[in-house]
């Protein structure tokens, strides 16, 4: 005895490729999805790499205690009235450490190849990009909160409050992520991943030790005095943070620093993803 099965044949109409309703775009909705997929990714990595912790809980502790019992007494008398001077230049500089390293987390996925099978998925070609960008905040967040707990144990109290201290962090992780940009460009462009990691320390540590972070601008001479209240845009920064920290108030320097932070950002988005898409 044998099973008949019967098929029942229908007539399939092929449309040309020409002719059909396709979308060559994704939509906003589906980007953010995607971005925040990819974010979500990014953290999962930082989660399985316990060594990056270095970056932003173990070097903002040490910066923060070097500089202090280095520089406290010398400065300001004590360490207790060098605190407030201190401890907005080490956010910044956490803050600035971090971000510069921001694109060599993206280089190694190029290197890899990991983003070529990003790139054969239907997804949004900013997503592996912005998302792990946006990824970094946590770091951000991370350092400066270790920035503060750690002055806090030396006698650090500021004036303004914990609302101070919450806007102060919320302020700068906003002013780094825009610097991320700039150096996950600059990454980008470079032919190893250790090139990028030179440039970023190159660019850092002037900007840095040639500002207001750690020294007064009224101490250094009347030339360097000049540049580093008037060409240093990262003074500006820490002049915000403590302004923040002591009165609780904001001016004209943090209009200035936002005003900035949404200029690179209208220029270097567009140019990193142009250079990660020929990078990739």
């Amino acid at each position: 005895m044998t099973n008949t099965t019967k098929f029942k044949m229908t007539n399939t109409t092929i449309i040309p490729a020409a002719e059909r309703k396709l979308k060559n775009r994704i939509g906003v909705g589906t980007a953010i999805r995607n971005t925040c997929t990819l974010a979500f990714r990014a953290l999962l990595k930082m989660s399985k790499n316990p060594e990056i912790f270095v970056d932003f809980v173990v070097l903002p502790v040490m910066f923060t205690l070097l500089f202090t019992f280095l520089f406290g007494g010398a400065i300001s008398g004590n360490i207790t009235n060098y605190l407030p001077i201190v401890i907005p230049g080490v956010l910044l500089m956490s803050s600035f450490t971090n971000c510069t390293t921001a694109g060599s987390k993206l280089r190694e996925d190029v290197d890899k190849g990991t983003t070529n099978r990003f790139k054969s998925m239907p997804i949004a070609r900013i997503a592996p990009l912005a998302g792990s960008l946006i990824a970094d905040l946590i770091r951000y967040v991370m350092g400066g909160t270790t920035v503060f707990v750690t002055g806090y144990i030396l006698g650090y109290r500021p004036e303004a409050g914990i609302l101070a201290v919450t806007f102060s962090i919320f302020f700068m992780m906003i002013i780094a992520w825009g610097l991320s940009w700039v150096f996950a460009f600059i990454s980008m462009c470079t032919k190893t991943i250790s090139t990028a990691s030179a440039i970023g320390v190159v660019v850092m540590f002037p900007l840095v030790f040639l500002s207001n972070a750690f020294i007064p601008a009224e101490t250094m001479p009347s030339g360097l005095q000049y540049f580093v209240l008037h060409y240093n845009p990262l003074s500006r920064v820490v002049m915000v943070v403590r302004q923040l920290l002591t009165y609780g108030t904001i001016g004209a320097n943090f209009w200035l620093t936002l005003y900035g932070t949404l200029a690179i950002l209208v220029m270097f988005i567009p140019l990193t993803l142009i250079a990660y898409k020929r990078k990739a």
